[in-house]
Formats: structure tokens, sequence, C-alpha cells
């Protein structure tokens, strides 16, 4: 599908903001790295924090190719993502995921994530954000258990063989326990940065409140849900066995999710990097609840059920390997049953670090991150092209950018951040922008020319360079 051209949010006034220091900025690309950015007229949204913060990075990068792409993906989602509006009297923000007409809960918050930090510095961001949660807000109230929607409440679904057929405005209705979880983490954390407790209207209330029913119903513990979904194709991992119900499980207080971030139906219910992101989301909502006042007894709640969920992970979801110790599994049934694996997306076991930096000297994740990098993973892969996370969504010889993302946002390691930029120089195919996946051997054979959330997280690694590492920055890759 081509892209969509909305309607121009509003012209480009000046580049560059005071907070940076970009007096002496002197950008002189090479004749082959010219920017691959629409023209500004073109774009679907602007900012001038975000151009300030562009060229302020791309000043502090020596490899000019790493410059470049840093140039064309940070800025994509606003580029070619956005269609913000006033609506009701209130900001109203809906992101499509890229070349798909839609926007998913899950990745229109990971678009916008390394913008979050502007919030303070631009109105536009901050209101470009304040709409998005709006809009989130109404699309759990439409269908909890959908993970995309369409703008329009009143289209048809692309997907209406599904069983059942998705309501009038849901794309997609593959119950994922990260979707969800994605609404609080945008709600809490532009509230933590802003203060900004207008969000919390009797939308949103309501919303909050669904999601909490949504969880308690999805633990199952008399075995039972409403949820069934039923996929006529010959993609095995596009729908739950057993006539959409999903395998025998046994409840064990973890959250059941019949689908994986990448849209792959689940192997076994308990999907443990979503649960351990439900249990931090349940207990940002209680804190959101208990600062404002709003209702002491449901943030009571909502901290009592990301208690049973923590405890229940670390009851059954950790299990001793033969060869790396105490790690996660992926996914569990409640029997006894672990599957060992990761999915390059996030949430993910690699990107836990990255959710909640309590993990970051936990002994349980630093030994499942070097299983995760190890031949006894069967979705890592190595080939002539690069070395890195795979996942079942893309078959089994394609590596997906986010995964090597992911795995340089959560390494301490300054060669293994370094050999993470190199593989993502060399495999972006001369596009300048992230893929979804790659040939392992061959990075010209990539699927999704235009996939906005994998660009803005290579935006959000190279800005995290720059804060944390910025001599990283002072090298000549390519």
């Amino acid at each position: 599908m081509k892209r969509r051209n909305f309607i121009k949010n509003t012209t480009l006034a000046s580049v560059g903001l005071s907070f940076f220091d970009i007096s002496a900025t002197n950008i002189n690309l090479e004749e082959n790295f010219i920017s691959n950015r629409p023209p500004v007229n073109k774009r679907t949204f602007t900012s001038e924090a975000v151009e300030g913060l562009i060229i302020f990075i791309k000043n502090q990068i020596k490899d000019k190719e790493l410059s470049w792409m840093f140039e064309n993906c940070y800025p994509n989602t606003i580029d070619t993502t956005v269609d913000y509006e006033i609506i009701d009297g209130k900001p109203d923000t809906f992101i499509i995921t890229g070349d798909i007409d839609a926007m998913w809960l899950r990745d229109s918050t990971a678009q916008v994530w390394p913008y979050l930090p502007l919030v303070k510095k631009d109105k536009k961001i901050k209101n470009l954000i304040k709409g998005l949660i709006n809009r989130q807000a109404k699309c759990v109230i439409r269908d909890p258990y959908a993970n995309s929607f369409y703008k329009d409440l009143s289209r048809v679904s692309a997907h209406n063989k599904d069983i059942p057929t998705p309501i009038a405005g849901v794309h997609e209705q593959k119950w994922e326990v990260d979707s969800l979880c994605y609404v609080i983490r945008l709600s809490y954390h532009y509230y933590k940065l802003t203060g900004d407790n207008s969000i919390f209207d009797e939308t949103w209330i309501q919303s909050s409140k669904i999601i909490y029913d949504t969880f308690l119903t999805e633990q199952r513990k008399d075995g039972e849900s409403p949820y069934t979904f039923i996929r006529n194709g010959t993609a095995m991992v596009d729908a739950p066995v057993f006539s959409g119900t999903g395998r025998p499980f046994k409840p064990n207080g973890m959250i059941c999710s019949m689908f994986r971030p990448s849209d792959d139906a689940t192997m076994y219910p308990f999907l443990i990097p979503s649960n351990i992101f439900a249990a931090i989301s349940m207990k940002q909502l209680s804190e959101i609840y208990k600062s404002e006042k709003m209702d002491l007894v449901f943030a009571e709640k909502c901290l009592s059920m990301s208690i049973e969920v923590d405890k229940a992970i670390e009851k059954y979801a950790i299990k001793e390997h033969l060869d790396f110790g105490k790690i996660y599994s992926y996914e569990i049934d409640g029997f006894g049953n672990n599957l060992y694996m990761d999915d390059a997306n996030v949430p993910s076991l690699m990107s836990l670090v990255y959710l909640d930096s309590k993990f970051k000297k936990n002994e349980v994740y630093l030994n499942t991150r070097k299983f995760l990098l190890s031949d006894n993973n069967p979705y890592f892969l190595k080939g002539k092209a690069a070395e890195g996370q795979a996942s079942p969504h893309t078959g089994k010889d394609k590596i997906w950018p986010m995964g090597i993302i992911l795995r340089a946002m959560t390494s301490e390691s300054d060669k293994e951040i370094e050999k993470c930029l190199k593989m993502l120089i060399n495999t972006h195919a001369g596009t300048g922008f992230m893929h979804e996946a790659f040939d392992k051997d061959n990075p010209r054979n990539y699927f999704r020319s235009w996939f906005a959330w994998a660009n803005t997280l290579f935006g959000e690694l190279i800005i995290k360079i720059n804060d944390e590492r910025p001599h990283l920055l002072k090298i000549k890759y390519s």
C-alpha cells in the first residue's frame, strides 16, 4: 500500500531551539547521502524541537552514513504517519504504522516514544502525544481485545472474514496483552514528565478500568474467556489452535495472551515478556490513581494484580537451563511446559531492561540475555550479512533490525554496541531506513520499506548513545 498523504499539519517556522548549542553547525553531506525525508510541505507533522535535535545529534556523528540514517529515521513517524486535529475541543492524534493504513496501540506509542523527552520544550509535541493518549482511550473503549484500529469508525475491516468479524473501526482483533500495556505506558510517562492531569478525563478513566477488567478476565482463573479468534488462511501463526481458543493451560495468576507483539499466535498462552510488562503497567496505573486521588480502592486492585502477576512469574517462568543457569522462559502453559526463545519485538526478553532499568543488574535477565545471543536460541541467526534476533513472523532466515537495535540499547559493552551499529549500517540496503526484517545473507532481500516504529527506534538508539556513550559517535563505521 502506498503512503497516505495526510493534510499537512503546519509549516516549519524555523530550525533549531535554544536548548541545543548549534551555533557551530556546518553539516555537509556527501553527494550519496542526500536526505530521504519528504519535502516540508509533504510532511504530516512538524516540530521545531525535533528539527533542532536532528541538527544537534548529526553534528555529533562522525560517520556520514550513520548521520544520514539518523536524519532519515528519527523523524519518520512525524514526517509520514501522523493525522492530527482537534476533536470536541481536545487534541486527537491518529498514527498509522507505516505501509499499513491502520493504527496499532503498541506501535503508535512506540513511534512517538523518542519524542516524549521534548514535551517540555515544544507545545506541538506535547499536544501530539496528548492527542494520541486521547485517541488510544477511545480505541480501548471500542474494543479492548483489538490490537489495531482505523480512524474512520464506520470503516469495515480488511480482515472482515475473521471469526468473529471485527466491529466497524477495528482493523484487527488479535488479543495481545502488550497492546493495553502500551496505553498505560504512554499516559504514565507523559504525566510524570509534564504533571498534566487533564488527560485523566472520563474517557481515560473508563478506558483504564476496562484495561484492568480485561486483564482480570484474561487471568482465566476459572479457565474461561469470551475471546476466540479464527482466521481462514494458510499461515499457521495467524490464529490460535483449537478453533481459536489456544492450547490447554493451567491458571497461575498470569494473564493469557493469544498473540505476541509480532502479531503471531502464541504457542503457550502465558507470554512472559508481556506479563512482566503487565505487572509494570498495573503498578504504574495504581500510582496514577493514588497520586491523583481518583479511586484509592481501584488503585489497590491494580497494585494487587501487579504483585500477583510478578509472583507468578517468579514461581513459574524462571527455570534452570543446562548451560546458562536460571533464565526466563518465553512462554509457558502452567503445566510445566516452557518455551525457550525470543521474538525480535518489544516486549521481548531482550527488551526487559528497555522497559524497566531494574533488570539491568538482574542475574536471571543477564543469564537470559546470554542465552538469547547464543546458538541455543533457535531464533538467533548468523549469516554473511549480520547476526541477530529473528522472529517466526518472518521465517527462518530473516533478522530484524529491531532486534539488533534492542541488543545495542540493552548492552553495557562498547564493543557490542559498535558491532550492532556496524551491522545496522551494513544492512539497510542503501535505503537509509530500517526494515522489518532482512535476509541474513542478503540485506537487499527485506520486508517492509516503510516501518515507522523501527525507524524511530533506531533514532532513539542514536540519541541514547549520544547521551551515555558519546565517544561511540566519533567512530567511523562505514
